[in-house]
């Protein structure tokens, strides 16, 4: 009884999520509205009673979104084709699997090699959420990602909690406050999101991070990159899926030297460096917590793999004898339960999408695929971790452009100069080519006609050297200046109205309207442009 037939014979995969065991775990993999979409994939939910209780989703509501709520984690392990966690699962857990069943959970395969093997024994299918790779066609499924920008948010949050002051700078009849300076250590998903949130609550955030390529991205949301006054060209922290990679031992130097420089003006770090299958690189040392402000705050992010700071400890908050207090919660995506489970179950909607592209009930994992081998950890009763690099490039840095050479006072008159010359040469070229063709067409036309067109052309050249001239006015208030130019199309215009030549009315009527729709057009969007300086 794996599947179900629809009423027109179609099998039913049925996906089940089961109530997380880990301590403190609030997260759920299937909210209601996930839930609703998997359906219309053809797919059949199934949750264990109270799983969605902690991120705020009520049995009732599974319900009503057409969810069965199985009475047991048993009863949901045995009805259910596909498993959908968010923490790896205990050893409980894989002893519930089952040959042909799949798994789909954050698992940690490197730190995890036992139930790994467990899971591939069973003929089970293990699908890991963390390996999903870096391309373009999953981000829909990087549930890292997901989970780091929650993470990032949420350090800047818990940071204001404990910090004390306010964040942006203040002028009041008690005095003046000065604005907090943050340094958020590594510019990755977590990073930007804490810049973002730090920036927009006003602080003055300074941002680091080894790939240059992120520098523009830093600026971007208002923050300051910090640079390092370095010489070795080759260094260059980006790796491959847009990761940091290992700094040298020269570059690592410089970076702490410039900790060390900003440490005791810096009232939060927020540290999120970490290096795939690593232990997190130690940028925040005990003596840069000795010169920092009694009061400040350091939120380690890389807690869990032994922490940016090696005086953090996992899941606890300490004071130091200076009186800075150190954060190294490892659930900060749990502290925002609700939001965290719909941004995960989402990515968990996309892979199923994936797994099951014909929509008939039956997965189809197709193992040439980059994002489905990438993440598959089991398969076929063997481990296939690590998986192979993928065939499409993950995040491709931008080539470094080599400097500008800055130009001597002489060799700027002398660039200007033959500018100049050329584009003079330009002109008399054009003019050339314009006087024969206007002296050819002259030698076959009448009189009458060339009367005509020799306005015809310099109005040409004459509008369109004025037009070129003034074309920054276009984009101030004084576009309407340029207004002045259409009034002498339809002065034009209307004098030829008048000609004998059907042709000659005709034109010069369309030139009046268009001209017209100009004018009116162009004080039109003067007028509002006016209007936004104005106070309400």
């Amino acid at each position: 009884m794996l599947r179900k037939k629809h009423q027109t014979g179609e099998l039913k995969l049925k996906i089940g999520t089961p109530k997380e065991t880990f301590d403190g775990e609030a997260r759920v993999a299937m909210t209601p509205a996930s839930a609703k979409d998997l359906q219309k994939l053809g797919h059949e939910c199934v949750i264990e009673t109270g799983a969605g209780a902690a991120a705020g989703f009520s049995d009732a509501q599974y319900k009503d979104a057409g969810v069965t709520v199985a009475k047991t984690a048993a009863a949901l392990w045995k009805a259910s084709d596909v498993v959908a966690k968010v923490r790896a699962p205990s050893e409980a857990e894989v002893k519930r699997l089952r040959e042909g069943q799949t798994l789909i959970s954050f698992f940690n395969p490197a730190g995890n090699k036992d139930l790994m093997d467990a899971a591939a024994q069973k003929g089970s299918t293990v699908i890991a959420m963390d390996m999903v790779p870096r391309i373009s066609r999953a981000q829909k499924m990087d549930a890292l990602s997901s989970m780091a920008n929650i993470a990032g948010y949420r350090a800047v949050i818990e940071a204001g909690n404990n910090f004390g002051r306010f964040f942006t700078g203040q002028v009041t009849a008690a005095g003046k406050v000065p604005p907090a300076k943050v340094l958020v250590v590594g510019a990755g998903v977590a990073g930007l999101a804490a810049i973002g949130t730090s920036t927009s609550l006003g602080a003055i955030t300074y941002a680091f991070d080894v790939r240059p390529e992120v520098a523009e991205q830093v600026e971007s949301m208002g923050a300051e990159f910090v640079f390092l006054d370095f010489d070795e060209e080759q260094q260059d922290g980006s790796a491959t899926g847009g990761y940091a990679a290992v700094s040298s031992p020269e570059f690592t130097a410089a970076q702490l030297a410039k900790f060390r420089e900003l440490a005791p003006d810096i009232d939060i770090v927020i540290c999120t460096a970490l290096i795939p299958n690593r232990e997190a690189p130690e940028l925040w040392t005990p003596d840069m917590v000795a010169s920092m402000k009694p009061g400040s705050v350091i939120i380690d992010l890389a807690a869990e793999k032994g922490g940016n700071c090696k005086m953090t400890v996992m899941d606890q908050k300490i004071v130091t004898d200076n009186g800075v207090t150190i954060i190294g919660y490892t659930d900060f995506p749990s502290r925002m339960a609700a939001q965290a489970s719909t941004l995960y179950a989402t990515n968990i909607r996309h892979m199923m999408t994936d797994l099951t592209p014909e929509k008939d009930g039956v997965i189809n994992h197709n193992m040439e695929d980059d994002v489905i081998r990438g993440a598959t950890i089991a398969h076929a009763k063997e481990v296939t971790f690590p998986p192979p690099p993928p065939k499409i490039a993950a995040i491709a840095a931008k080539p470094k452009k080599p400097a500008a050479k800055e130009l001597t006072p002489e060799e700027k008159r002398a660039a200007e100069n033959e500018a100049f010359k050329l584009q003079t040469r330009n002109q008399i070229g054009l003019l050339a080519v314009g006087g024969g063709l206007l002296l050819a067409v002259g030698l076959v036309a009448p009189a009458s006609f060339m009367q005509h067109f020799i306005v015809f052309i310099l109005s040409v050249f004459i509008g369109f050297q004025v037009i070129w001239n003034v074309a920054h006015s276009l984009h101030t208030p004084l576009m309407a200046v340029t207004n002045a130019i259409s009034s002498i199309i339809i002065l034009g215009a209307i004098i030829q109205i008048g000609s004998n030549s059907m042709l000659i009315t005709v034109l010069a009527a369309l030139a009046v309207f268009m001209a017209s729709i100009n004018i009116f057009g162009g004080f039109l969007v003067t007028r509002r442009m006016l209007a936004m300086f104005q106070k309400s």
